[in-house]
């Protein structure tokens, strides 16, 4: 065999390792994306505001709560736990997607967090939250 040949040889099986590797890849679907992630799934303008140790903020007892959840949530999987308690809440569909509201329970004394889990469209996970003082 001739140089020439193997040469020719070798950059045809590159190309063709190539090619057939380019060919055969096929991505898992929505893996780093943001359909495969939870991207579209957001809570926000939580209320009352987070605490804060420069501004102090308090709550008072049994305080109202409400925060958005994007249109991305699916409604009925949203839920509010307080220290693994569950905290009943309401949601109103809104333009801008899910108005949830709720009320401390009695039993949440001193610093809580409020937790937020919600599943998204895609079928992700999203778990989040905020921490408030309640006064004694």
């Amino acid at each position: 065999m001739s140089v020439r040949n193997v040469l020719s040889l070798i950059i045809t099986l590159a190309l063709y390792g190539t090619v057939s590797e380019v060919s055969a890849y096929d991505p898992s679907p929505n893996i780093g994306t943001a359909e495969g992630s939870c991207a579209d799934v957001i809570f926000d303008a939580f209320t009352p505001a987070p605490f804060s140790h420069e501004k102090k903020n308090e709550v008072a007892p049994q305080s109202e709560f409400s925060f958005l959840a994007t249109k991305a949530t699916l409604t009925n999987s949203i839920k509010v736990k307080i220290k693994d308690e569950t905290v009943p809440v309401t949601m109103t569909t809104m333009h801008n997607g899910i108005l949830v509201k709720g009320k401390l329970p009695k039993t949440a004394k001193g610093y809580i967090r409020l937790e937020v889990f919600a599943r998204g469209a895609t079928g992700c996970d999203k778990a989040e939250g905020w921490l408030l003082k309640v006064k004694d």
